[in-house]
């Protein structure tokens, strides 16, 4: 996605590292250029994700590890997080920083101390090959899509399973939390995006659904395979309604 002005800008560094092959790229999204480029993994990065209000990356990997980069520091990895059996393919970092999740298609679920690299906890679960994870903002815990279909919430206290939704039709891949921590998106394999338990919208033609992100508590970001991103909104005063508004 590129955004033109009408008068130049300073390149401005985006939040989130751009992950291509084993390394991680710091673009500015203005600009359309990067900025910075981190490399150690030594297979393929999975998952990246920003620490909110601090300068710190994470990135998962093919190579079953996770490593945390400082924007402004070495280009060396800060913190190294081994632990996993298989590829990770989850993170999610907590409001203050101070701790991570991630997931794996070892069936696993860990948090870590992002100061020491500890892991603080492990929990596994038959057959969930973990897809996702997200922090609920301001709150404890944790949303994990799975290919078995669910969507779990974790409590990151204890890294026990507080609620499980209902399996929905497809492969559950990629989840988010909307900002007032009201709202469980997901999307799925089949083309389908849920505000979990409350609506669900299928995108014909879309192909497999990669990303959700939300924009605010009644708009949310869709990336698909077939038919780029839709712009979806919540609403509807007596039942809860998902539609689409845009795509491009």
């Amino acid at each position: 996605m590129c955004c033109r002005s009408s008068k130049p800008e300073e390149p401005v560094p985006s939040p989130v590292g751009y992950a291509r092959y084993n390394s991680v790229a710091v673009s500015s999204w203005r600009a359309g250029a990067a900025l910075r480029r981190f490399v150690g993994h030594e297979r393929e990065v999975t998952k990246v994700t920003p620490a909110l209000d601090s300068s710190r990356v994470f990135s998962a990997s093919r190579d079953k590890t996770v490593m945390m980069w400082e924007l402004h520091g070495a280009s060396g990895p800060s913190q190294h997080f081994p632990g996993h059996e298989l590829v990770v393919t989850g993170l999610a970092v907590s409001p203050d920083a101070s701790q991570l999740c991630t997931g794996s298609r070892d069936n696993t679920v860990c948090k870590w101390d992002t100061e020491t690299g500890e892991c603080l906890g492990r929990a596994v679960i038959s057959r969930n090959l973990v897809t996702h994870l997200c922090w609920v903002p301001g709150e404890p815990y944790v949303i994990q899509t799975s290919e078995d279909k669910t969507t779990r919430v974790w409590d990151s206290r204890e890294l026990q399973v507080a609620h499980t939704f209902p399996a929905k039709q497809h492969i559950q891949t990629c989840c988010d939390v909307s900002q007032d921590g009201r709202y469980c998106l997901s999307s799925s394999q089949g083309g389908e995006a849920t505000v979990t338990c409350l609506a669900t919208l299928c995108l014909e033609g879309s192909g497999p659904l990669a990303s959700l992100a939300a924009c605010d508590s009644s708009t949310l970001l869709c990336a698909s395979a077939n038919s780029g991103i839709h712009v979806l909104r919540v609403g509807g005063a007596a039942e809860l309604a998902l539609r689409e508004v845009a795509a491009f």
